[in-house]
């Protein structure tokens, strides 16, 4: 559903006791972290329990299963994710009472009032340059405030309260909630149209980044090796703000080279070069060239904030994933399962290459899960693509998430467009263990990709496989 971001966002202490409708979500469960940490009453709820709502009960928040209206009997304030319907008994409720009814970047942006925030955006790596950033000025000897988009492993959680005025945030552009923040400092990775349900076009998706820098007060830093990043230095520059720039192509003449990348499994490494000659060797424990264009951004942002270069490469030394980023699910019989949040076309192509390392001349099984009739309808050819790369590729049925069925747009649109291995598609995500088991062999590397439920293969396969050996 869709909520009005108010013209006026009081600071979180200053809007009594809080209910976040969608609570088990990555972005509503950061706010609950940190407004709770600022001593706000909070509360929540979510359709289903899962491993985040044990975990913020145990940090001592109200996280309940399930929605009804006496929930947000006693509250002031109720904040709303986007994949919540109108018709929610607590969204009824809170109209009816007259509640405050915010949407998500509301509730995220009362939390950074008397901060100074830094705010990471584009259409693909973002929760990865948030995560990278936040460790690489903990390694610095900063401790920032942070929000981001999923659990990261190093940091034990998705949001805490630093002690410091710094507050590193994911913002996300899928609703235009990035438009709210107002940030000092803002990083954008990359401009890569999405999310063309609510944008409508892509001129119009990237219209709404150069109204993000338009926000921004301080400092912008941009990667010059995309198009759609690299066009919004000349709008940061004409606003009078810093811009930094960053890169892996010397023609693109960036403020920082990102040189020497070599990739392997489990390791990544790279050699930061100044305009002043200066470099910075960097060395990373996750695989992926694209990491070390993230890793890359994290460590101009903080120079550019005055952290030592040398602190900044050990925290960045210390990042080991976020969830469901090329995440580690286990093994089993033999055979090894990596789960992703991948579903556009650009960021199915970097895992894949990412995935290539990790397998190391194994064989490369990859399960796909489109994500949204609207993004399938228009990406769904090219995303068969690059699912190429693969050895073997089973496409389930579409995550249907906000958006109604269209018998016209199939796991079929992806698997016509696989070229070379053999493709198939797998049906609901539920059939897919069984279906997937009796296939493999031992030395097979199974990739899960998709932003929906297709997460939840791969523990239910390595259990089969557990089973079968």
């Amino acid at each position: 559903m869709r909520v009005d971001v108010p013209t006026d966002i009081p600071p979180a202490d200053a809007i009594g006791a809080v209910h976040l409708v969608g609570i088990g979500g990555a972005g509503l469960s950061a706010i609950a972290r940190l407004m709770a940490q600022q001593g706000v009453r909070v509360s929540g709820s979510d359709a289903h329990d899962s491993a985040v709502l044990q975990a913020l009960r145990a940090e001592g928040i109200d996280a309940r299963v399930g929605h009804a209206a006496e929930q947000v009997a006693d509250v002031d304030t109720v904040v709303v994710s986007t994949a919540v319907r109108d018709d929610n008994p607590e969204v009824v409720e809170a109209r009816r009472r007259g509640l405050r009814l915010w949407p998500r970047s509301a509730g995220l942006a009362s939390v950074m009032a008397g901060r100074r925030t830094i705010a990471v955006a584009g259409t693909h790596g973002k929760t990865t340059t948030t995560a990278m950033l936040t460790c690489a000025l903990r390694g610095a000897g900063l401790d920032p405030s942070f929000a981001i988009g999923a659990e990261v492993a190093t940091l034990g959680t998705n949001a805490a309260l630093g002690s410091g005025d710094l507050l590193v945030a994911e913002a996300d552009e899928s609703d235009g909630a990035f438009l709210v923040y107002h940030p000092a400092v803002a990083v954008v990775t990359n401009v890569d149209a999405d999310h063309l349900d609510v944008w409508g076009t892509e001129e119009a998706y990237a219209a709404a980044f150069d109204r993000f820098v338009g926000t921004v007060g301080e400092l912008l830093v941009v990667n010059v090796d995309d198009p759609g990043s690299a066009a919004l230095a000349p709008v940061g520059r004409a606003r009078g703000i810093d811009v930094v720039t960053v890169g892996l192509d010397p023609a693109g003449d960036p403020d920082l080279l990102v040189d020497d990348v070599d990739v392997r499994a489990g390791r990544t490494s790279f050699t930061g070069v100044a305009r002043d000659g200066s470099r910075t060797p960097v060395v990373l424990a996750v695989t992926g060239a694209h990491y070390a264009l993230d890793a890359a951004l994290a460590l101009a942002t903080g120079r550019r904030l005055g952290a030592a270069a040398d602190g900044l490469a050990v925290g960045l030394g210390s990042y080991r994933g976020a969830r469901r980023r090329m995440e580690p699910v286990g093994s089993a019989g033999g055979v090894e399962v990596v789960d992703s949040y991948a579903h556009h076309p650009t960021e199915i192509r970097a895992d894949l290459a990412a995935a290539r390392a990790v397998a190391d001349g194994r064989r490369l099984v990859v399960v796909f899960q489109p994500h949204l009739v609207s993004r399938t309808r228009r990406h769904g050819a090219e995303m068969g693509r690059e699912l190429s790369a693969a050895d073997e590729v089973v496409v389930a049925d579409l995550y249907l998430a906000r958006e109604d069925p269209d018998p016209a747009v199939t796991a079929q649109l992806v698997v016509d467009a696989v070229d070379g291995p053999p493709a198939r598609p797998g049906g609901p995500v539920t059939d897919l263990p069984a279906a997937l088991a009796p296939t493999l062999r031992p030395g097979d590397l199974v990739l899960t990709l998709g932003a929906g439920d297709v997460t939840t293969v791969g523990p239910a396969l390595l259990a089969l496989l557990a089973g079968r050996a």
